[in-house]
């Protein structure tokens, strides 16, 4: 495509607890395989943020949380960024904190970034912890033309109870598990280029389409409007959609037999 990428982890050495730094590893192989000039870099909190393309912030403990919101409001590159078009995933605590407000660990409403309407508090019934299988809504971004998100599949572990406002959409309708905890049954929310949720997994290893939405975003952003994707070359992604069909199968999920065919018969024409 003769263009350079640039993924940013940001503060992996705040918001490295669950593994999901793997999520700019993953965008960064999705690219390079199909020849796309990409530059991985990873962004400890005590250096300004570089200037990139796509942003990922993954799940932390409180504390380190609130140092990142912190950090990141008074830096400003993040904020500044997403108004120039760069695309943001947010997961867990990088959710929340890409949201408007947020409790620390005394239950006190931090200010988050704004890049998102949604407030969490914390919740009071038991911690969500355990598989998450949600179906995208029909308003949902699209992974390129005419491609729909499939059902996500991720672990979250989370305390936190997350309401989305007027000014974003919810992502997808949980099947299994908590997601945003609101009453309402939605998981994850998204507002132009910037799209969080309580995934784990890392969340872009178990949903390749997804992966592929945010390099779109990425790739599509010179275009208008700004929720362009950039149509992207196919990969052989049965290794990707074999874990997806496993983690699917291991919890019961509607439809997982049938990704589980579809993997068989690719790999018999193998």
């Amino acid at each position: 495509m003769g263009q350079h990428l640039v993924v940013c982890v940001v503060y992996p050495d705040l918001l490295g607890t669950y593994g999901d730094g793997g999520n700019g590893l993953i965008l960064a192989k999705r690219a390079a395989w199909r020849g796309i000039d990409v530059e991985l870099v990873q962004a400890p909190s005590d250096r300004p943020l570089p200037e990139a393309d796509l942003y990922t912030i993954g799940g932390g403990e409180d504390g380190p949380q609130v140092r990142a919101a912190t950090t990141l409001a008074e830096e400003g590159t993040l904020a500044r960024r997403v108004e120039e078009g760069a695309v943001v995933l947010g997961v867990c605590a990088g959710f929340q904190l890409i949201g408007r407000s947020f409790p620390d660990a005394s239950d006190r409403p931090q200010e988050g970034l704004g890049l998102l309407d949604l407030t969490t508090r914390k919740g009071s019934g038991a911690r969500a912890v355990g598989e998450l299988v949600a179906t995208p809504f029909a308003a949902a971004p699209s992974a390129g033309t005419g491609v729909s998100l499939p059902r996500l599949t991720g672990f979250e572990n989370h305390g936190g109870v997350s309401v989305v406002g007027p000014h974003a959409q919810p992502l997808a309708r949980v099947e299994l598990g908590v997601g945003n905890g609101g009453g309402d049954g939605t998981e994850g929310a998204w507002s132009g280029r910037v799209l969080g949720t309580y995934l784990h997994g890392p969340v872009l290893a178990r949903n390749t389409a997804l992966a592929d939405l945010l390099l779109g975003w990425a790739l599509g952003r010179a275009s208008a409007p700004v929720d362009a994707v950039a149509d992207l070359e196919p990969l052989d992604d049965y290794e990707e959609l074999a874990l997806r069909a496993e983690r699917l199968e291991a919890v019961g999920a509607p439809d997982a037999h049938g990704w589980r065919r579809v993997l068989d018969r690719v790999r018999r024409r193998d």
